[in-house]
C-alpha cells in the first residue's frame, strides 16, 4: 500500500485551516449586515459577531505557536473554538426559528422567519475544525469528511435558496437556478460519500463543483445588481434591505471545500487502489 507524501497532506491540512480562519472572520461582516436589519434588537445577536472577531485571532495564535514547534501539537485552542462554533451555530438556528416559526408552525412563518439555516455555517466550520484535528490527514476518511461537510453545506444552501426566493414567489426564473444547482451537488457528493466510485466519476464531480462556482459568481452579480437598484439613497440601507449580497458566495465556498475533499480522495484511491 503506497502512502501519499506527507508534505502534500500537510499542505491540504493547512489550506483547510486557513479556509476556516478566513470564513469565520468573514462571517463577522455578514452577521453585522444581517443583524443591522433590526439594529441588533436582541443582545444575543452580538454573540456571533464578537465570536467571529475573536475566533480567528485564537486560531492564528495556535497556528503560529505550532509553527514554532514545527508540528500540530497544540490543538486545545482549535478544539475549544470548534465546539464553541458548533454551539453558536445550533443556538443561532434555534433563535432564528423562534423568531416566528415556533409560534405558528406554518410554511408561511418558516419562509418569513429569520433564515434558520444561516447560523449553521458556524456549526459546519466548527465540525471542520474538529475533523482537521481528529482525523489524520493521510487517511482516506479525512477527504471524505470534507465531502460530507460540503454536502451538508449544500443542503443548507438548498434550503436557504428555496426559502429566500420563495419570499417573492420566485419572481425571476433565474431564482430557481441555485435550488436545482444545490440539489445536483448534493446528489453527486452523496454518491461519493456513501458509495465506491470510479476515478472518472470523481473527475465529473469536480466539474460539477466548478459549475457551482459559476452559479455562485452569477448569483453574486445578480444580488449586486439588486443592491445598486435599491430604492434608498443610502448604500448601507440598500445593503441591509435588499438581497443578501454575500449569500451566493456560499456556492463558491462549499465547492472549494468539497473540491479539496474530492481531490484528496481521488489521489488516495488512485495511489492505493489504482482506480480507473
Amino acid at each position: 500500500m503506497e502512502k501519499i507524501s506527507k508534505p502534500r497532506q500537510i499542505s491540504l491540512w493547512l489550506i483547510i485551516e486557513i479556509f476556516v480562519i478566513v470564513n469565520i472572520g468573514f462571517l463577522a461582516i455578514d452577521i453585522f449586515i444581517a443583524h443591522s436589519v433590526n439594529s441588533f434588537h436582541h443582545p444575543a445577536e452580538w454573540i456571533p459577531f464578537y465570536f467571529s472577531l475573536v475566533a480567528p485571532v485564537l486560531l492564528s495564535v495556535e497556528f503560529m505557536l505550532n509553527r514554532r514547534l514545527r508540528a500540530q501539537k497544540l490543538q486545545t485552542i482549535g478544539r475549544v473554538v470548534g465546539y464553541s462554533s458548533i454551539a453558536v451555530g445550533i443556538l443561532g438556528a434555534v433563535f432564528h426559528l423562534n423568531s416566528s416559526f415556533f409560534e405558528s408552525q406554518t410554511i408561511h412563518s418558516l419562509v418569513y422567519a429569520a433564515p434558520f439555516a444561516a447560523p449553521l455555517a458556524y456549526a459546519g466550520l466548527g465540525f471542520l475544525l474538529l475533523v482537521n484535528r481528529s482525523v489524520p490527514a493521510e487517511k482516506l476518511e479525512w477527504g471524505k469528511w470534507l465531502i460530507f461537510l460540503g454536502m451538508g453545506g449544500f443542503v443548507g444552501n438548498f434550503i436557504l435558496s428555496l426559502l429566500d426566493h420563495a419570499q417573492n414567489g420566485f419572481f425571476f426564473w433565474t431564482e430557481w437556478i441555485p435550488v436545482f444547482s444545490s440539489a445536483i451537488a448534493i446528489g453527486f457528493l452523496s454518491v461519493i460519500f456513501f458509495g465506491k466510485v470510479s476515478r472518472r466519476f470523481l473527475d465529473l464531480t469536480l466539474a460539477v463543483m466548478f459549475v457551482q462556482v459559476i452559479v455562485g459568481s452569477i448569483g453574486f452579480y445578480f444580488h449586486g445588481m439588486a443592491l445598486t437598484s435599491g430604492v434608498d439613497t443610502s448604500f448601507f440601507k440598500n445593503l441591509v434591505s435588499t438581497a443578501p449580497i454575500f449569500a451566493p458566495l456560499l456556492f463558491v465556498n462549499l465547492a472549494f471545500l468539497a473540491g479539496v475533499g474530492i481531490w484528496d480522495v481521488r489521489s488516495k484511491l488512485y495511489h492505493i487502489e489504482g482506480v480507473q
